[in-house]
Order: structure tokens, then sequence, then C-alpha cells
């Protein structure tokens, strides 16, 4: 960037500390929120620059387990499309993705229903419930599964089926529309001892799926790993601490490994290019056909 004719050159801590706001996002208005949006995609080219930054926007927001639904015209859940004032970890992740990938509010919101949604439909039946069987592979136009990247031989692999069946009935639901059907699927996780071994190949803003060993299900949690002067943390929305914090990772790695629930983590990333267009619609993002 020039400035007065000079060549500005900017690090990305500097950058982040340049277009950073006082208050954190669930202390903002919808204004102050786009303004600052409009800043960071300027500022800040690479996404994980801006998952790092949007993020910390989120340290210290509370944790609500259910904090957003289909809005007030819902059939099953009537929770806002869009709370910034309380999170969980899912919604957590999905919010800092949007933003990340958004130059401004109303394109903030539109990205956050496709990345919820399949192909930004909003009902209970097309959202996308089960991290690492509807939401990641939902989200292939922007995330890529990079566990086996990260982990490289110490990888292993998991079997379950999941069904959606079942995940309704246990919330009383019986009568959806549109049922997908019972699916079995096999994902690939880094035990949690490998984990530490291998935090180098880990990057700011990678989305970490908690695997657990439960039947028909794969995920227990969603985290970001976050470096700080070089050293890996676990940033997420926790049950326990009812916020968003951060935990050195050795440390979140350590008190997991306690629990034989807990088995290791699956890792995602965000695309270098973004496949903004698929087929007749485009995820989220308003794009204008030029010549």
């Amino acid at each position: 960037m020039k400035k007065n004719g000079w060549l500005l050159i900017l690090l990305p801590g500097l950058l982040c500390a340049q277009v950073k706001t006082e208050n954190p996002y669930y202390q903002m208005t919808v204004a102050e929120i786009d303004q600052d949006i409009r800043r960071v995609s300027v500022a800040l080219a690479e996404p994980a620059q801006r998952m790092a930054y949007y993020s910390e926007r989120f340290l210290d927001a509370p944790y609500e387990l259910v904090c957003e639904g289909e809005g007030e015209n819902g059939r099953y859940e009537t929770q806002p499309l869009l709370n910034l004032r309380q999170v969980n970890c899912m919604t957590y992740c999905e919010i800092v993705l949007a933003l990340s990938l958004s130059d401004y509010y109303e394109e903030f919101f539109n990205v956050l229903q496709h990345i919820r949604y399949r192909q930004g439909i909003i009902s209970m039946a097309t959202r996308n419930h089960y991290t690492m069987v509807d939401w990641l592979p939902a989200n292939k136009w922007c995330l890529e599964d990079v566990t086996k990247k990260v982990g490289a031989k110490d990888v292993r692999w998991s079997t379950r089926t999941i069904s959606h069946k079942n995940f309704f009935a246990g919330k009383s639901i019986t009568d959806i529309p549109v049922l997908m059907p019972d699916r079995t699927a096999t994902i690939a996780y880094l035990p949690l001892d490998q984990v530490e071994k291998h935090a180098k190949a880990l990057q700011d803003g990678d989305i970490v799926s908690l695997i657990q060993n439960q039947p028909g299900i794969f995920s227990a949690h969603m985290l970001l790993i976050i470096k700080k002067e070089g050293k890996p943390y676990f940033r997420h929305a926790g049950l326990s601490a009812k916020k968003v914090l951060d935990q050195p990772l050795g440390d979140y790695i350590a008190a997991l490994s306690r629990n034989p629930r807990f088995v290791g983590m699956s890792f995602m990333r965000v695309k270098e290019k973004i496949d903004w267009v698929d087929g007749s619609y485009t995820h989220g993002k308003f794009l204008v056909k030029t010549k």
C-alpha cells in the first residue's frame, strides 16, 4: 500500500493491530461490524489472517448451547438465524469462517447460511448437522480435509453409520418432510497422542473436529487452531468455561487424554481458491458476470 509516496509494508500482526476495534463483536452494532468487515477485507488478504482476527473478536463471548435456529418463523427452532451475542462450538466456527470469506455484513449473513444449510436452503432438514458427514462435505467449496496432510503416516481411520432419522427422533421431531437416508462413512483422524508431534503442520485458522468413540456420531466438539509467538493454541467456545477462550494445545490434549471417550482430531483448512460458483448458484456471494 502506498502512503504519501512511500510503500508501506505491514506484517500480519501489525495489520491486525491496525484494523482491530476496541469492542468485541458480541458488543458491537451491525453498522460497526459492517464497517470492520470492510476494513479487514482490504487489510488482510489471507484466509488464515482473517480467521485469526475474527476469532479473536469473539474472545470471552458467552457460550449458549442452543443459540441459533430457523428464525422467529421457524417450524422447529425459533432461535435467530444469526446470533453474535452468544455462540456454541459449531456456530462460533461457522461465524468466523463466514466472516473470513466476506467483504461486508450482508454478504457475511448470506455466506453463513450457505455454510450451515445445503445450498443455502434454510430448514431443519437441510441443516448440516453432523460435522464430518454433513458439514465438511457440504462445504468442500471453501474447506479441505487436511487430516492426512497434517498427520501423515500416523493417521487412523474410523467408520460410523450416521442416521438423521435417529438424530431427529432424539429431538422428538417425527415429521421432517425430507429425510436423508442412513449413511456409513469412514473418516481420517489423528490420535490424540500424536497431535502435539504434528502441531507444526497446523496453521492459523485451521478448524478442528474432536473425534469420539461413540456410535452414530464422530464429532464431540469443534475448535480453531491459533498460533501465538509460534506456539499452538486451541481457540473455542468451551462448555465448561461458558465462553470463548484460548487454551495451550498441549494442556488441552493432556486433559482430553484422561477421558477414554476422546480418541483423536480431524483438521479442516480454508481453501486458497474458493469455489464460489456451483452450477446455477453461488455460495452466498453476489457475483456479477462481466464480458
